[in-house]
């Protein structure tokens, strides 16, 4: 076993991380535990926690970098110019990105800490900048439509998309054909964006 001066804090971190992603691609949620990323990095459960505070600081570390490749694969399609398009273009990122990581977005989402514990600060600005590219082309659309309501809409708009990518990803969509999912977020952002306007 690796001691703990054959690496550096942030070498460690990047090591655990890397070792927690492939468990989560490989074994689903359930899988996750300390000590079976302590194991795989070659290091003790101890030494994994010189590093993180406990399994749900590891948790937040993981979210943190699957929002951060998220919100890289959404901003590429941000070179349209109609807002609804880039619109259209963040569900289809969206619904892509979690059909290719499924365990990781599902993290995202069904990880639980306890009350106790506030996510940290910079968790809560990654999750905040997904809603800013949303809000941003709402306001493109709707220039006149005040602060509290642009929020409003795009957390709104963007709960049918989160929902469609959920029952997508779970195969309960009921409807068949392979871009079922991308014809209903392109049907919902369409029709929620002409009775909101």
């Amino acid at each position: 076993m690796a001691r703990r001066s054959d690496h550096s804090r942030d070498e460690l971190r990047e090591m655990a991380i890397d070792a927690a992603e492939q468990l989560l691609d490989q074994q689903g949620i359930a899988a996750l535990s300390a000590r079976k990323v302590a194991n795989a990095i070659g290091y003790s459960v101890g030494a994994l926690y010189l590093v993180f505070k406990n399994l749900d600081d590891l948790c937040w570390h993981i979210n943190a970098r699957t929002m951060h490749q998220l919100l890289q694969a959404l901003k590429s399609e941000g070179d349209k110019v109609d807002p609804r398009e880039i619109l259209k273009g963040y569900a289809r990122a969206y619904l892509f990105f979690a059909e290719q990581n499924p365990h990781r977005w599902s993290l995202m989402f069904e990880h639980q800490a306890p009350d106790e514990m506030v996510s940290p600060a910079w968790l809560e600005e990654s999750i905040a900048a997904l809603f800013s590219g949303v809000e941003a082309q709402l306001c493109s659309l709707h220039p006149d439509a005040d602060e509290g309501e642009v929020r409003f809409a795009a957390r709104t708009l963007w709960s049918g998309v989160h929902g469609i990518t959920i029952l997508n990803l779970r195969d309960k969509l009921f409807m068949a054909g392979p871009d079922s999912a991308l014809q209903m977020t392109d049907n919902l952002i369409d029709r929620y964006l002409d009775g909101w306007q």
